[in-house]
């Protein structure tokens, strides 16, 4: 969210970098807004300074036993609080117009993030790996995975409707072994804390980290008013809502692994077949607290760590800079993490890595106090995928396949699969 403050003082910056997003101008609509909330306030003001002026004037009117002067006075003071209500409503309104206004606008991208429209001007930072070279044909995951017979739509289908899947025997096991091995080397080796957080929320949430109000269409609420979490993003990062942290404790450096939950209502006719786009689905999260300063920094430690969870499991990605017009509404600059996948002879996003300055900091009231200045200032936050269970499942399916339809264990998983070292088909 943004400061109406900055608005006012940076209106063709606000305009210029949100032309970068393929926005519309807003500055001047809500500076408009914004005076005539002030216009009231300072309204407000007034009325209230004058009728506590008026009333300590009767007095003394009384006192010197001027009835008419006090009967004048009297007759203000009673139009003044016949007034006032209008006047607090009116001001209620033109804050509460201004707040939606400003909840609704996307972060503002950092001067290094590439401008462009879609996926299509997104700019590739580096390659990690090769592609796999074999024999025989690649395969997409679906058909892998139902020809060893651990891996079922229909019945999903049957359960719960499209977009989920049932799993089972070791391809239910592999599933947990990924997520059991992320969490592992991002608490062991990356200094993250585990957490394990409620996967529903209230509003106040979902608004701190940006999905509401203008994303509502693209999450499921429960009956009470909850909302299920698209991404683990929602709790981890709404763990300092409303709290001043210390900068010397910072950065907080937070992982769970969870379900997620979306609707996927604008993606209708994408990837329909197979795991890829799910209504339901596992993934590890990371989240950082951070102040100003090195935010930028732990944009790119978080990304690495993200990225070597793909190094140990020997999968070939490129990460790319997203563009203005790619990136997610709480960004300030994104990376994005695209493992290969051979059966659609595609890179395909594995994990985002965001850093978003302290947009959501204000959304969440979250702020930490300078080691030096003891000011308060909003903190910084991250949040990455560490990465995305499902659609690693689907790499390793992809990558790992052998000639005869089975699947090959990377060695990182392991000591998670209880002596299994290759998933063949089901007898």
């Amino acid at each position: 969210m943004l400061d109406i403050r900055w608005i006012r003082e940076n209106a063709q910056a606000l305009d210029t970098a949100l032309s970068k997003r393929g926005a519309e101008p807003l500055s001047q609509s809500l500076i408009e807004l914004d005076e005539r909330r002030r216009s009231i306030v300072q309204r407000l003001q007034d009325m209230q300074s004058r009728r506590n002026t008026a009333s300590k004037e009767i007095g003394a009117a009384l006192t010197q036993k001027n009835a008419e002067l006090a009967d004048k006075l009297k007759a203000e003071v009673a139009e003044i609080k016949v007034s006032l209500p209008a006047a607090e409503e009116e001001e209620r309104e033109l804050t509460a117009a201004l707040n939606d206004a400003l909840s609704r606008i996307p972060n503002l991208p950092l001067d290094d993030v590439p401008v462009g429209k879609d996926e299509h001007d997104n700019v590739v930072t580096r390659i990690v790996g090769e592609k796999p070279r074999w024999n025989h044909a690649a395969k997409e995951h679906f058909e892998i995975g139902e020809a060893l017979g651990y891996m079922d739509f229909e019945r999903a289908a049957k359960l719960s409707g499209s977009r989920f899947t049932v799993l089972t025997g070791p391809l239910a096991r592999l599933e947990r072994a990924l997520g059991q091995f992320m969490v592992d080397l991002h608490t062991g080796e990356h200094g993250y804390t585990e957490v394990s957080s409620p996967l529903m929320v209230r509003d106040e949430a979902m608004f701190g980290t940006g999905q509401l109000p203008k994303f509502a269409e693209d999450l499921f609420r429960t009956i009470d008013g909850r909302w299920l979490i698209p991404t683990a993003e929602v709790t981890l990062t709404n763990l300092v809502s409303g709290d001043i942290l210390e900068q010397e404790k910072l950065p907080l450096r937070f992982t769970a692994l969870t379900p997620s939950f979306r609707s996927e209502a604008g993606s209708a006719g994408r990837d329909t077949r197979g795991m890829l786009r799910q209504h339901q689905f596992w993934k590890c999260e990371l989240v950082s607290i951070t102040d100003a300063e090195s935010a930028l920094d732990e944009h790119e430690r978080m990304t690495a760590c993200a990225e070597e969870v793909l190094k140990r499991l020997g999968l070939h990605f490129r990460t790319m800079t997203l563009c203005t017009g790619d990136m997610g509404f709480s960004s300030r600059k994104t990376y994005d993490i695209e493992v290969w996948l051979p059966g659609q002879d595609a890179f395909r996003e594995i994990s985002s890595c965001s850093v978003c300055g302290d947009f959501q900091g204000r959304r969440m009231n979250a702020r930490y106090r300078g080691k030096e200045d003891k000011a308060t200032r909003f903190v910084h936050t991250l949040n990455g995928s560490g990465t995305a269970v499902g659609r690693c499942l689907i790499a390793v399916l992809e990558n790992y396949l052998n000639e005869d339809g089975s699947v090959t264990i990377p060695d990182a998983l392991l000591p998670y699969m209880g002596g299994l070292k290759k998933i063949e088909r089901a007898a």
